[in-house]
């Protein structure tokens, strides 16, 4: 399992994945799913991946290729981020069908799928979600992030706090407590956590980092948010009546574990 996240409003775009993968308890590895294009001035691309690892690296291997070939095929010729996910989702759909005929055992799933963002000249920046059936949609206004993976622990955030008017920085900072509270409720989901941001409209290389779990930036932010999450739970006003009937030394909590 995996959790990567993407956050697309008005001032840019914010990725965030972990490395962790299994195939099992006894074999877990870490393979980073964060992967970035040089497809020529003018355009960028990243993409993050989820689900089976040998599809996503056949993937990814041959956009490199087609890429390094500079022939007009996929990221060198798109137009928009939309042919570019048309592209990788014709690769994705083809490899897993490649994958299914050497595999008999029907209890292989070779289906992975991919966020990819970015930014063509000319065109406006953005996030797709490309499924295993090598359809896609993109993020927007009323929806400025997507998520594959292990995706339920980390959304009831983005939900209260991500509109397409949160600045860059707060989008950040959302997205790594959306990790965090994913890698304390799923053990298959585990760092080391990568993260690029990358500004609307300057087509630069952006902000990338990867942290380990003891990374102190990480280990503050997860502390900060605890901690602030049990104050705003010890302001929340009791049920009416409810402590007149139990009393007010077993209505106080003293203390809350949150994640």
């Amino acid at each position: 399992m995996t959790y990567c996240v993407a956050i697309a409003v008005a001032a840019g775009s914010v990725f965030v994945s972990d490395s962790r993968t299994h195939a099992g308890v006894d074999q877990i590895s870490i393979y980073s799913k964060m992967h970035r294009f040089d497809a020529g001035p003018g355009r960028q691309f990243v993409m993050l991946s989820a689900g089976n690892l040998a599809t996503a690296q056949s993937v990814v291997a041959r956009m490199e290729r087609d890429v390094e070939a500079r022939g007009h095929l996929g990221l060198l010729s798109a137009n928009s981020l939309e042919q570019a996910a048309e592209y990788i989702g014709r690769l994705s759909v083809e490899e897993q069908q490649k994958h299914r005929q050497a595999h008999a055992d029907k209890s292989f799933f070779p289906e992975a799928s991919f966020i990819l963002g970015g930014e063509i000249s000319g065109a406006a920046p953005g996030v797709l979600h490309i499924y295993a059936e090598g359809n896609f949609v993109r993020a927007s206004q009323a929806m400025p992030y997507l998520q594959i993976g292990e995706i339920k622990y980390g959304r009831p955030l983005l939900d209260r706090i991500i509109s397409w008017e949160t600045p860059l920085d707060a989008a950040l900072k959302c997205a790594l407590v959306s990790m965090d509270s994913t890698l304390r409720n799923n053990a298959t989901v585990g760092p080391p956590i990568e993260y690029l941001v990358l500004p609307a409209g300057t087509r630069s290389q952006g902000l990338y980092r990867l942290m380990q779990e003891d990374d102190e930036h990480l280990v503050e932010l997860r502390r900060a948010w605890s901690d602030n999450l049990r104050i705003a739970f010890d302001a929340l006003p009791g049920a009416p009546g409810l402590a007149g009937l139990i009393g007010p030394s077993a209505a106080r909590i003293t203390r809350l574990e949150v994640s």
